[in-house]
């Protein structure tokens, strides 16, 4: 499985041994002082029993969003909220509302068959988002899945790179075409293949917050990759997914005949810290869901923890973040504590 390049062909850190700094220079020798230091590698010197220390701390970021009856909430302190991984009760170290930290996002862009008539709302507001959200230190990509995934923006921070590619998305049915993918029928749609890819092979390096938006009616068809390997691809890679579910339901013949995204949709997303938000075909509530999702992406707040279970074995760690009565927080189900991890943010 792999990309067609069409347009564009919670972390962990290590913190190594202490050590001084090198010298900056040698000071000129003083008349009638000891002479100066000599450029010979010094002999070893006997310190008995004593030994290098090294520190390696194991850190674990958490971003998350609190909401209330009244909307989202930016008051809040490190005192106010309590984490616990796997039941245990973690000590946040630190804890800010987070506004500043670089956001990397992809867009995940539906062109299969079923999303004819409803593709020119997804490009018009998928552009102006990006418009609106992105600034010089942000990164954004694009692809698009049908019976292939491909790349049709690869990183970059200009909205009008990410329109140019957006507006050139058609619809791809497979007719008279193959997947490239290595699926042995032409037709489909390899969302779950897409999540992966985005997933594992974009964002995974990438530090700062990491966010997937995919526009789509939410059925997959042909994907090597399941929902399951998809959503891992996506904890792993500690990245957000939001599920913009817009669907011309008269593709299926009727409003649920046919069709049935809807709830695995629902569990991609919520496992990532993300949600769904449903639209149908309306290009107005299409534009509140990216609205809300800017909003969201403003009000994060970012807590730091040493975890009491130190051990790097690739186990999932489950995360339950509680900021009192009345409060509803929106974060990932929890995280791998992989020792290759380039991070967990």
């Amino acid at each position: 499985m792999r990309f067609r390049f069409a347009a564009a062909a919670a972390c962990v850190f290590l913190v190594p041994a202490l050590s001084l700094p090198p010298m900056l220079g040698q000071e000129a020798p003083t008349p009638g002082g000891p002479p100066p230091a000599s450029d010979a590698a010094g002999q070893p010197v006997d310190i008995g029993d004593t030994q290098t220390l090294k520190v390696t701390v194991n850190l674990v970021n958490v971003l998350f969003s609190v909401r209330d009856k009244n909307g989202y909430v930016t008051s809040l302190h490190k005192d106010d909220c309590e984490i616990d991984e796997d039941k245990q009760a973690q000590k946040i170290k630190n804890f800010t509302q987070e506004k500043n930290l670089p956001l990397t996002i992809g867009i995940l862009l539906d062109t299969s068959g079923s999303q004819k008539n409803v593709l020119p709302l997804e490009q018009e507001s998928g552009a102006e988002f990006l418009k609106t959200v992105l600034t010089p230190k942000d990164e954004a990509f694009l692809i698009s899945f049908d019976i292939n995934v491909d790349l049709l923006a690869d990183y970059t921070n200009s909205p009008r790179e990410i329109k140019r590619a957006i507006d050139k998305a058609t619809i791809n049915t497979g007719a008279g075409t193959g997947s490239v993918t290595g699926n042995g029928t032409p037709r489909g749609t390899l969302l779950y293949d897409a999540v992966y890819l985005a997933a594992h092979d974009k964002l995974r390096q990438e530090a700062g917050r990491k966010v997937l938006i995919m526009l789509t009616d939410g059925g997959d068809q042909g994907s090597q990759e399941t929902l399951k390997t998809a959503t891992e691809a996506a904890q792993k890679a500690n990245a957000l997914i939001y599920v913009i579910l817009i669907a011309d339901r008269g593709f299926y013949g009727g409003f649920q005949m046919g069709y049935s995204g809807d709830r695995d949709m629902e569990k991609l997303a919520t496992d990532t810290g993300g949600r769904v938000i449903n639209v149908g075909n309306n290009g107005r509530r299409l534009e509140e869901a990216f609205n809300q999702i800017q909003d969201e992406l403003r009000t994060q707040y970012l807590a730091s923890y040493t975890p009491t279970n130190l051990k790097l074995d690739g186990t999932f760690r489950k995360l339950d973040i509680n900021c009192g009565k009345g409060y509803k927080v929106q974060t990932r189900k929890g995280y791998y504590a992989l020792a290759d991890n380039a991070g967990n943010d």
